[in-house]
Formats: C-alpha cells, sequence, structure tokens
C-alpha cells in the first residue's frame, strides 16, 4: 500500500510573549499556546535532514517573540507560517496560536493560519 500522507505536529508549546494591543497589555508578557501541523512531502526519510525538527517550531517562535512587542495574535501567526513553510519538504503548514488570557470568560481565543505550497 503506498504512503498517502505525512503529518507532523507540535502541540501545546507553551511560550510567554510580550503581545496585545491593548494599554494592560504593555510592559508585561503573557502567555501563549502554540499549535504547528505540518504535511509533509512524500519522500523517504532516511534521517533528521529528511524530515523537520520538532525543536525548530519553538525556535521559530522565541526568535519572532524576543524581537521585541507584538501587537497581535494574526502578526505571530503568520510570520511563523511564512518561515515554517519555506523549510525544505514542507507542503503545507498550520500554526494555531492561542491567548488564553485573551477573554475571562472563554477557555480560548486565537487564531489559526494555513499556507500551503
Amino acid at each position: 500500500m503506498p504512503l498517502t500522507s505525512r503529518r507532523v505536529f507540535v502541540k501545546g508549546l507553551r511560550v510567554e510573549a510580550a503581545i496585545g494591543i491593548y494599554d494592560h497589555e504593555h510592559g508585561r508578557t503573557q502567555p501563549l499556546i502554540i499549535d504547528a501541523i505540518f504535511d509533509l512531502d512524500l519522500h523517504d526519510i532516511h534521517g533528521l535532514k529528511d524530515t523537520l525538527n520538532y525543536e525548530l517550531v519553538g525556535r521559530i517562535a522565541r526568535e519572532f517573540i524576543d524581537r521585541g512587542h507584538i501587537k497581535l495574535v494574526e502578526t505571530l501567526a503568520e510570520d511563523m507560517a511564512r518561515t515554517l513553510i519555506a523549510l525544505p519538504h514542507i507542503r503545507r503548514v498550520e500554526v494555531s496560536v492561542i491567548k488564553p488570557e485573551a477573554l475571562s470568560d472563554a477557555d480560548q481565543a486565537g487564531v489559526c493560519v494555513v499556507f500551503e505550497t
């Protein structure tokens, strides 16, 4: 039977970020939860160079966060997705950024973006 899809994912990556558009969100960090799902090419995998290293997701997220205050979760999600889709072997990437403290009466609020090659 032939391989028809290959999906790699990182779920529940927890980071702290200076993020938000409101005055009370400036000068402090807030928790974010990041999920990333990747569809990979269907080539043979013989080692790490042939697939996605999970650690890259956290490293890329922290690089954007370390640049300074981010106004919108959409910006972080789109910047991460654009960077991740450019990596070798990636056909599609879906990045979700959840801001758990955004709404006091909701479990979660956030954004999900999808990029395809």
